[in-house]
């Protein structure tokens, strides 16, 4: 059939789709630009690059970031620190887990590559022996127990008595985390970096963790509000962070993963006259369970929580894989 006897139609345009061309020594901006040759999951990932990119190059627009998951054993953690440091991120959420395990690191301890199997036990069998050996497994990460032993030392010394009797906001309380996990992390002479909460403390980035009970990091709190006067007001953060985006001329959100911490990010602008004017979402979770972390961000749209005209994406895939390919190529976009 030439075009000429082909049918009217409204959607379909003349755009074929073209296969990627990959080769050695290629940069990862290259292949994102070959990503956006093809279909599916690599066009949903190349569009998510090029508006990254743009919220990277954008000095007007306030960037909310939130981030759920296992992303510091998982070997993320410099990634965000450095986003922090180089000023992408305006506001970060996170989970009270993350802050654990970046203390964690940020005071020498390390997470090891394991197994999530074992060729000659059985799954229960396998993590009876990991519990024996006082070793945690986050699928195929190990994590020795005399870590949260150190974690939970560096907090009754370097935290808790900073804070003192006083109840404050988590975000305070996160702070000082921050401050003191680069203070051992440089008297140590630690190899790894000081990580996320000293770059978020270093470059005055409020670090929101609404769901801090839910962690090693928050029994540790509590355990601390039984014996002495301090104590955490949660409510107390919604403020800053309200007015940081009541105040702000353009919004973006970058969320990786769901959970409390991707709620948070895009709840605040119930509270403000605008909405998010950008948005990506990087999530292993579908969207036809109808939950809160596979939600689509047109989902979002329809709370008002993006504009009506707001660009956004939502890249469906393990964000071990796609966060790092992401921020590198967005880096070269905004470069």
């Amino acid at each position: 059939m030439s075009e000429e006897d082909a049918p009217d139609r409204a959607e379909f345009g003349h755009d074929p789709v073209e296969h990627a061309d990959v080769a050695a020594g290629m940069t990862v901006a290259e292949l994102a630009d070959e990503y956006g040759k093809a279909g599916i999951g690599a066009a949903d990932l190349h569009e998510a690059v090029e508006l990254t990119g743009e919220i990277f190059a954008r000095e007007d627009t306030t960037t909310f970031l939130g981030l759920a998951g296992a992303m510091v054993p998982a070997g993320m953690r410099d990634i965000v620190a450095d986003l922090i440091r180089d000023g992408h991120v305006d506001a970060l959420v996170t989970t009270g887990a993350t802050l654990t395990h970046d203390a964690i690191e940020a005071i020498g301890g390390t997470h090891h590559h394991g197994r999530e199997t074992h060729p000659e036990l059985s799954a229960r069998e396998f993590d009876e022996r990991l519990r024996e050996e006082e070793v945690d497994r986050i699928y195929n990460v190990y994590l020795p127990q005399e870590h949260f032993a150190q974690f939970e030392a560096h907090l009754r010394a370097e935290v808790f008595e900073a804070v003192g009797e006083e109840i404050v906001s988590i975000a305070e309380f996160t702070s000082e985390l921050g401050r003191a996990n680069a203070v051992v992390n440089d008297g140590e002479d630690v190899a790894a970096a000081p990580g996320i909460a000293a770059a978020a403390y270093e470059q005055e980035v409020p670090l929101h963790v609404p769901a801090i009970q839910d962690s090693v990091l928050g029994l540790q709190a509590w355990l601390r509000s039984q014996v002495s006067g301090f104590s955490l007001d949660a409510l107390a953060d919604m403020s800053p962070l309200n007015d940081l985006a009541h105040g702000a001329d353009s919004m973006a959100a970058i969320v990786v993963g769901g959970g409390v911490p991707k709620n948070y990010v895009l709840q605040t602008m119930l509270v403000t006259p605008g909405a998010y004017d950008y948005a990506v979402q990087l999530t292993m979770d579908p969207p036809g369970t109808g939950g809160l972390s596979g939600a689509t961000l047109e989902e979002a749209r329809s709370w008002g929580k993006l504009e009506t005209d707001a660009r956004s994406v939502s890249v469906y895939a393990d964000a071990t894989i796609t966060f790092p390919l992401l921020v590198a190529a967005a880096r070269d976009r905004c470069d």
